[in-house]
């Protein structure tokens, strides 16, 4: 039975609009949460600073299941995604135009708050407008193209954008300029992306302001449900693991990339910018979906319960990889990128029972609020460790671990992560899984 009452002359294709809406919706997310790190690393900021404030960023997806339910009370599903964009468009051209001058850190902090909230908002209100426009029966055919679009936004976001900031940076010789010339582009894209979701997203007539909901209605229902999911089974353990299963990888995300363009006399392996978004963008992309898709056929023939423990192994035991590049510092690049493909490939396999997690837990009634409360605590235990994560850098540089300081703080700070694998252990022995959950059904001759 169709969701959508359209009528249909304003019904389109799908694939007008859902290669689009989902390629809008990536670009934002990696653009505050990756390009950040890179861009002000290498326009001079520091890791601590770097580290903590673009931290704070992650804010919005936290607390994204307090404000989503307000959303129903005003204008369509149609309407917030459009003009999300439009403001994203507008606070990306400002992040381009602010770069060059010299309190560009301050006010281009703000433009990515600015962008943060708008990016969250859009993911609330593109993936709401997804299930009213299509029906049961076109939510499930077009789930693989909608991923499949998420994932090319993630290709253009951690690869292509930072190695065409590579590439200006090369030929225009300032960084500034560069990374301003990168944001007016995403800004043109999204302007694209705004008119052009103006003319073919269609107006299902089931996308409007929710009949009789109220401010005080909502908070009421939101109330109960907030409660109702701290009175879950196992609630301290399964909140214990949600912040804490990537508590090693909290931390690494942040230094990587500084590590990976730091000079080799400050311990890192002086890629270039270019080389950098190569890495990311395609051989670590890749070698993470290989580790996802493997990672969900395992699960769904021996269960969730089963893998647990082979992939945390697997989601930490890499990290090993950056204690070798540390320690070694290859200048063979085929083999830095061997290196980070075995560490995606492991990420990948690894943080599938994650999310396979934060689905079963959120079984039972109201299932679609308590998952959106997983992924608020799966958000916010990426978020604290990864804005201390300079400063323990910065600390550790002080200390004669290795042989020296200084320039053995890259080595120290990795060891430390692969100490904070420990937690992730921890985790794992006091969540409780049924051994049934994700195992696929086998066949039988039975009657149902």
């Amino acid at each position: 039975m169709k969701h959508s009452t359209s009528t249909d002359i304003n019904k389109r294709s799908p694939w007008f609009w859902i290669p689009t809406l989902y390629i809008a919706e990536g670009l934002p997310y990696f653009a505050v949460n990756t390009l950040t790190v890179l861009m002000y690393v290498n326009m001079g900021i520091s890791l601590t600073e770097m580290a903590f404030f673009t931290g704070w960023l992650y804010l919005p997806w936290v607390i994204k299941p307090f404000w989503s339910p307000f959303i129903d009370l005003f204008k369509t599903k149609r309407g917030w995604t459009i003009a999300m964009e439009a403001i994203l468009c507008m606070a990306m051209a400002a992040v381009g135009f602010l770069l060059p001058f010299s309190f560009f850190f301050t006010a281009t902090l703000v433009c990515f708050w600015i962008m943060a909230f708008a990016s969250a908002t859009h993911d609330i209100a593109a993936d709401g407008y997804y299930m009213l426009e299509l029906s049961d029966h076109e939510q499930a055919a077009y789930v693989g193209v909608r991923s499949t679009f998420y994932r090319i936004a993630s290709v253009l976001g951690q690869g292509g954008l930072v190695m065409l900031a590579g590439i200006l940076e090369e030929s225009t010789g300032v960084v500034s300029t560069a990374w301003s010339i990168v944001f007016i582009l995403l800004s043109l894209l999204f302007l694209f992306f705004t008119l052009y979701h103006i003319r073919f997203m269609p107006r299902a007539a089931s996308d409007m302001p929710m009949a009789g909901v109220t401010p005080r209605s909502i908070l009421s229902d939101f109330g109960k449900t907030f409660v109702t999911f701290f009175q879950k089974p196992g609630i301290i353990s399964a909140l214990l693991f949600m912040l804490l299963y990537r508590f090693p990888e909290a931390f690494c995300v942040k230094l990587v990339q500084p590590f990976l363009v730091s000079p080799a006399e400050a311990g890192g392996l002086g890629l270039s910018t270019k080389e950098v978004g190569f890495v990311n963008g395609t051989v670590g992309v890749i070698a993470l979906l290989l580790g996802g898709i493997l990672g969900g056929i395992a699960i769904s023939r021996g269960g969730l319960k089963k893998w647990l423990w082979p992939m945390a192994l697997s989601l930490t035991l890499p990290c090993a990889v950056y204690c070798y590049l540390s320690m070694c510092q290859p200048d063979n690049f085929f083999v830095i990128c061997s290196a980070i493909a075995f560490e995606q490939f492991g990420y990948g396999f690894g943080f599938t029972a994650f999310m396979l997690y934060l689905i079963y837990f959120s079984q039972g009634e109201n299932k679609t609020s308590h998952y959106a409360f997983c992924t608020a605590f799966m958000a916010l235990g990426m978020m604290l460790p990864g804005m201390a994560a300079g400063k323990i850098h910065e600390w550790l540089s002080q200390l004669n671990i290795f042989g020296g300081a200084g320039e053995q703080g890259y080595i120290n700070f990795f060891w430390f992560v692969m100490l904070c694998c420990i937690v992730t252990f921890a985790v794992c022995m006091n969540v409780r899984i049924d051994p049934t959950f994700g195992k696929a059904a086998k066949n039988t001759t039975s009657k149902n």
